[in-house]
């Protein structure tokens, strides 16, 4: 486990995996639907008074989806990052020791090793879980981000309620 020493600046999540089922629906259209979990937004508008909260996807033919949810419906910041580019953007725009990033995927994993804390899905990828310093319970979409806001809470004695 690594050494807290220092206060989270920011909570930073990957929704795909992490905020939905990671499942996407699809129609002769194109993407139809992401499945977002309850609770999740009710604990990251209690966390948010202590810790900036934003969101990063890499889900491009969904982002209008992603979108209308997290911007939209619950007031967070959302940014297009594509997976490959996310570990070089959050280096050039964060300094990695103060932020907490939860994500799902193999692709993750490096994040979750550089932050100060990594936290993954219980349904996340084998590598994304090895890194991570927390490893919730609940998997994403079913209580995950609510899960991992009351850890945060409690790891840095954040009085949400």
């Amino acid at each position: 486990m690594k050494r807290l020493m220092q206060t989270p600046t920011h909570f930073i999540l990957d929704v795909d995996g992490v905020m939905t089922d990671g499942k996407f629906t699809y129609s002769k259209w194109g993407k139809k639907s992401k499945v977002f979990g309850p609770d999740d937004n009710d604990a990251l508008n209690l966390i948010s008074r202590h810790i900036p909260v934003l969101f990063l996807t890499s889900d491009k033919r969904g982002f209008k989806i992603s979108k209308r949810r997290i911007v939209k419906d619950m007031g967070f910041v959302l940014n297009y990052v594509p997976a490959l580019e996310r570990l070089d953007w959050l280096v050039d725009n964060f300094d990695l020791k103060t932020v907490i990033y939860m994500g799902d995927s193999f692709l993750d994993a490096s994040i979750l090793e550089k932050v100060l804390i990594g936290i993954a899905p219980a349904n996340s990828s084998d590598l994304a879980i090895a890194s991570a310093d927390y490893v919730t319970k609940c998997s994403g979409a079913e209580r995950a981000v609510a899960e991992a806001c009351l850890y945060i809470a409690k790891t840095f004695e954040l009085k949400i309620f």
